[in-house]
């Protein structure tokens, strides 16, 4: 996915430009999706309207990651790279990325605003849901906000309730129907094809002896989720051209001597070219099948002859 807006990124919060009436925008985004897609078009009809320019306010790392770091079950539906190219694709003028940190959580709410909103971005319209908690232990609400803003001279716009919510149960059910493979779901939440990002490298060279070769791949960000084990249709883009192809998610149960540890391969058929080393992402569209142990290696070769036919219904 490109940027095809001016937006710009900001990880310097000292020196931050000059942003014209800014109005702003606070939150995660992480699986930026239908719901954030509201919000990022209120800001962005806000600054029109009122001549100024939008902004969205988000952190990096995620917080959780710094307030819980025993907690491993976190997993990114966005990452930073990919949250920046959607919420261009939304037409905002500005992303601010602040760094959070343990010194960070301990500000107090009057600081929070008075650091963030007032002489970092001099914000003159704040827009948050109904339930927006800021500051040490999540002192600030939306009350206190509108007591700043009056102090400060900002204009605080709640976001409805519905639309709060439906943020929090779609982050919920974009997650649920990742792990359980229901793709469909997910993309329908999110607004377009959920996607992750890859290096190729080299595997053990078991699916170019089956007659499959694949492209093993190696997520970029560590933290990023990936759907549950299974094969899928996906759209694979290396080089900058696309390509249809199968993955699979798993860890070869069939072969009792493979290293059992997750893969992640991608078969394109047809295709030949030497791309070890290169970037790729890969669209997911559709889930196909769960992953299976096969009796023997011709069960197994003829049911990815199946996989393909699926796919490709014009391959005999």
């Amino acid at each position: 996915m490109s940027i095809f807006t001016a937006m710009q990124i900001h990880t310097d919060f000292n020196n931050l430009p000059t942003m014209r009436n800014p109005v702003v925008t606070i939150g995660t985004f992480d699986g930026v999706h239908t719901g954030h897609f509201t919000i990022l078009k209120n800001i962005v009809d806000k600054a029109k309207l009122s001549g100024g320019e939008s902004v969205l306010l988000t952190f990096s790392p995620h917080p959780r990651m710094v307030l819980y770091p025993e907690d491993q079950e976190l997993r990114l539906l966005n990452t930073d790279e990919e949250k920046a190219n959607l919420v261009a694709n939304a037409g905002v003028d500005h992303l601010v990325v602040y760094p959070f940190s343990q010194a960070f959580s301990r500000k107090s709410a009057f600081e929070y605003v008075r650091d963030l909103l007032v002489r970092g971005l001099a914000a003159k319209i704040v827009v948050v849901g109904y339930d927006h908690r800021f500051g040490r232990h999540r002192e600030g609400d939306l009350v206190l906000l509108k007591e700043f803003g009056e102090m400060f001279n900002f204009e605080v716009d709640e976001i409805p309730a519905h639309v709060v919510d439906s943020v929090h149960v779609s982050s919920t059910k974009i997650r649920n129907a990742l792990r359980a493979g229901n793709i469909e779901e997910a993309n329908q939440f999110l607004g377009y094809n959920y996607h992750l990002n890859g290096t190729v490298i080299h595997g053990d060279g078991r699916g170019k002896e089956l007659g499959f070769p694949t492209a093993n791949i190696r997520v970029n960000n560590d933290w990023k989720m990936i759907p549950g084990k299974g094969v899928y249709k996906v759209i694979c883009t290396v080089r900058g051209d696309q390509h249809t192809a199968l993955m699979n998610i798993g860890v070869r149960p069939t072969f009792e001597n493979a290293n059992h540890g997750m893969h992640l391969e991608v078969h394109i058929p047809s295709f030949a070219n030497e791309i070890y080393g290169e970037p790729i992402q890969i669209e997911f569209l559709a889930k196909l099948r769960d992953e299976k142990k096969f009796t023997t290696v011709e069960e197994l070769k003829w049911q990815i002859h199946q996989d393909i036919r699926q796919v490709f219904p014009e391959v005999h």
